[in-house]
């Protein structure tokens, strides 16, 4: 942390950021888990969670049996297979984590959620708001833990950011602004580009400004969206304005043809919180406030864990038997995942198998 005096030598005290709550991951309990679809955010997740944590990943399965036997070999899994039946049904595990194509999300995580067995399904949660409201009924029916991989939430910076919202210490929150665009090369194949697979920005990228957000604003509501379509008909960019529930603006954007700044800015009557691009990711904190003090906090520990947090937050919350987390609650999930679909309503992304909007 870093702290600075007011530079107009006006006396005022140094302004010092509240610290982190968060503990250690390696602290969590450790877990036994599961892994479907090993790709690559799959194999980051597995990295980190064996050099992070006491967590391990004991068992993977992918439509490709050959796929997981060389994941199980690179990370020393004992279990490998192309049936997520036979997954389930040995059995030895605490928790799955699902890191599918978007499309496959529902009927993968209600497959281990009727397995009674606790489940991580990486972002976005679902396609839709019907689906993800689907799968935590079925979850609060058969009392099995499910949460959102949205592993921004559970960063040392972003706990750090909701105690300094919490103290008002921006004062009245005016707005967030937050982007997210990548390079993808036009590819009808490739996932971002293909309707089957829940491609486009919004549902892979623009999920990140989108729960950033309403994690500060609260439900969003009074959307204004624009946006372009690819020729495959998913949504090569979205732009919407938007009002949080708790007040202040929200100004989001994303896209797959260009690489954005990726920055996240929460601006407030008595200052601003700026986090360093990606602000999804491990980096710096910084509060300017407009009497002239500033002060910023870094991520404790190496930037290449951050996945660990959410595999600590999982552990600890299936150890204790709780059924959800509250820094990426279940109405966390179901807000975010209708303000996308009003989104795409909007400029007329329509997946396979949706009814029209």
């Amino acid at each position: 942390m870093s702290e600075t005096d007011d530079p107009r030598g006006g006396g005022e005290p140094a302004l010092v950021l509240p610290a982190s709550t968060v503990p250690d991951p390696s602290t969590a309990p450790g877990l036994r888990w599961g892994v479907i679809s090993p790709g690559h955010i799959a194999d980051q997740f597995t990295a980190t969670a064996h050099r992070a944590t006491a967590s391990r990943v004991v068992s993977v399965a992918s439509r490709s049996a050959q796929r997981a036997a060389e994941f199980a070999a690179k990370h020393g899994i004992e279990h490998a297979g192309d049936s997520v039946e036979a997954m389930l049904e040995r059995g030895g595990l605490d928790a799955v984590y699902i890191a599918s194509p978007h499309a496959q999300h529902h009927a993968l995580a209600r497959s281990v959620l009727e397995a009674g067995i606790p489940v991580l399904v990486e972002k976005a949660f679902t396609l839709n708001t019907a689906q993800a409201r689907d799968l935590l009924d079925l979850a609060r029916e058969r009392d099995v833990f499910a949460m959102e991989a949205m592993w921004a939430r559970f960063l040392p910076r972003y706990d750090v950011l909701r105690q300094v919202l919490a103290e008002g210490l921006l004062g009245e929150i005016v707005e967030v602004a937050a982007d997210h665009g990548q390079s993808f090369p036009v590819d009808p194949s490739h996932r971002m580009y293909a309707p089957e697979l829940g491609g486009g920005a919004l549902l892979d990228l623009g999920v990140y400004p989108v729960s950033f957000a309403q994690m500060v604003l609260g439900s969003l509501g009074e959307l204004t969206v624009r946006g372009d379509l690819t020729e495959t008909g998913v949504d090569a960019y979205m732009g919407l304005l938007a009002r949080g529930k708790q007040g202040g603006r929200a100004r989001l954007s994303t896209t797959l043809r260009t690489r954005t700044p990726t920055e996240a800015v929460v601006s407030g009557t008595l200052g601003s919180a700026r986090l360093s691009a990606p602000f999804f990711a491990p980096g710096t904190l910084t509060v300017s406030l407009h009497d002239g003090r500033s002060a910023s906090v870094d991520h404790p520990g190496a930037p290449g864990d951050g996945m660990a947090y959410e595999v600590a937050e999982a552990a600890r919350r299936i150890t204790a038997g709780e059924l959800e987390s509250p820094l990426m609650s279940w109405k966390d999930t179901l807000d975010v995942m209708s303000t996308m679909d009003a989104m795409r309503a909007e400029i007329g992304v329509v997946y396979p198998g949706e009814e029209p909007a």
